[in-house]
């Protein structure tokens, strides 16, 4: 008698063109986008890690650092070039890469994992980061309602994401979104002496149920 994978892990198992064709819109093939101030016309392609390209994933790299090194730089956590590229290799992470169109460059991506987090079945966004050319067009309430999209059709609990608090435009953003504080949070910390430690960072969830 086999025993029957638990949900998380039969799903990761899937190849990229099945997990697409089952948790995917189903007019997927490669999504187009335009945005709506500049009209300039976009791709937007889907990847495992296992099939992003070096060049791609390069690419992806320098847009975290772009946006974000110096936030990460400042925080408790600390900015770490390598670590960020090997856990870009994590081989449960999807990305939707965003590319100019005709053959044009990488200007954004999204990467998320489904996972478990506090023994929940939950839908984790990794990164999200776009070039100045792709902002304020509503490209990241896109990208994200495809996640969420993904996140009924596997019947996980919840979409979780990680924000810094220095990162104030992205918390709103998510609020504006249905997000907010998860439970499992970190919260204020009062140490000896009366000295409170405040958290640089925030997650975010938002239920699927």
């Amino acid at each position: 008698m086999t025993t029957q994978l638990p949900l998380i892990e039969r799903v990761n198992a899937l190849p990229l063109s099945t997990f697409a064709s089952l948790y995917l819109p189903d007019n997927y093939s490669c999504f187009n986008y335009t945005h709506p101030q500049s009209s300039t016309s976009y791709t937007i392609s889907f990847h495992s890690s296992k099939n992003i390209s070096s060049a791609d994933l390069s690419t992806c790299f320098d847009l975290i650092a772009t946006t974000s090194a110096s936030t990460y730089a400042g925080s408790s956590t600390g900015w770490h070039p390598r670590k960020k590229r090997k856990e870009m290799r994590l081989p449960d992470l999807r990305y939707f890469l965003v590319n100019r169109t005709p053959d044009g460059p990488l200007e954004g991506f999204l990467s998320f994992m489904l996972t478990y987090e506090d023994g929940k079945e939950v839908i984790y966004v990794y990164e999200v980061h776009f070039a100045e050319t792709l902002r304020k067009g509503g490209l990241g309430k896109l990208l994200m309602g495809l996640v969420e999209e993904v996140g009924r059709k596997v019947v996980v609990e919840k979409v979780m994401l990680t924000v810094f608090v220095a990162n104030e435009g992205a918390r709103i953003f998510y609020e504006r979104l249905g997000y907010d504080v998860d439970e499992f949070s970190p919260e204020e910390r009062k140490l000896r002496g009366g000295i409170v430690i405040v958290p640089d960072y925030v997650i975010l969830s938002k239920g699927l149920g």
